[in-house]
């Protein structure tokens, strides 16, 4: 019967207005900002990664910096850090599926971060257009650009989005190179990490990355090692297993 309610709920919620209700987050990343009820309601009712939250927060005061925010989803982090940055600071949030981006933008206003600069594109170390594997689902988190070998079939549902290099857009002036990069999206970091190399040769940020794939943790290894970078796990994992893990990299 609870499932029943739950369900019936989240149904009404999904289809109608009441969805983009203004609350509070409670605690957590953006604690304090405002944002709406549905979905994803542990956004803000808090307690959302809490270790990714104290590893941001261990890197000291973020006023003044740039930050870049890739596969930013609603914004949870973007706007967080926004808040951390100031409107002296800049904040990039990258996130390429339609009903994510409407959201984070519907959340950078409510919240009037005007400092904060999104895109809908996928960054990555080619700039055109490529099919991400989506479901169109408002925050879908298994949406995703081709793993290395993955083949679409007939049955893949499959949307065309924008691919950028983000080394372009530092080199138009349009962004700052990064004092700190996050980065979750889903197998395709090392290729996002290679269209960003310029910058992050000059600038040297710390990344905060979430591993999907062995070729994901190989390429920016192969990208970042080389430059001095130690590769950190989050919380309490094992050293060893990357994959579906978080990671500090720091430059030496």
């Amino acid at each position: 019967m609870r499932d029943l309610v739950q369900k019936t709920a989240a149904t009404i919620l999904r289809l109608t207005g009441l969805q983009y209700f203004p609350v509070r987050v409670r605690r957590g990343f953006p604690a304090g900002a405002r944002w709406t009820l549905f979905p994803w309601s542990a956004y803000w009712r808090g307690g959302y990664e809490p270790a990714m939250a104290q590893a941001i927060d261990s890197l000291g005061n973020l006023r003044g910096k740039s930050c870049w925010d890739l596969g930013a989803h609603f914004g949870y982090y973007s706007v967080g850090l926004a808040l951390r940055t100031g409107p002296e600071g800049q904040v990039v949030a990258i996130e390429p599926l339609p009903a994510n981006f409407a959201r984070m933008e519907r959340h950078r206003r409510m919240n009037r971060l005007t400092w904060l600069k999104a895109y809908q594109c996928a960054a990555s170390d080619t700039a055109g257009v490529a099919d991400f594997f989506s479901s169109l689902e408002a925050g879908d988190t298994t949406v995703h650009l081709a793993y290395d070998g993955e083949v679409k079939t007939a049955a893949t549902p499959t949307i065309p989005v924008q691919l950028i290099c983000l080394d372009d857009l530092v080199a138009r002036g349009e962004i700052r190179p990064p004092d700190f990069v996050k980065i979750d999206v889903e197998g395709h970091g090392h290729h996002a990490v290679g269209g960003a190399i310029e910058s992050i040769k000059r600038s040297r940020p710390v990344i905060l990355m979430g591993f999907h794939s062995p070729q994901e943790v190989a390429g920016t290894e192969a990208l970042l090692r080389p430059l001095g970078y130690r590769f950190s796990p989050v919380g309490n994992k094992d050293p060893a297993d990357r994959i579906g893990a978080d990671y500090l990299l720091r430059p030496a």
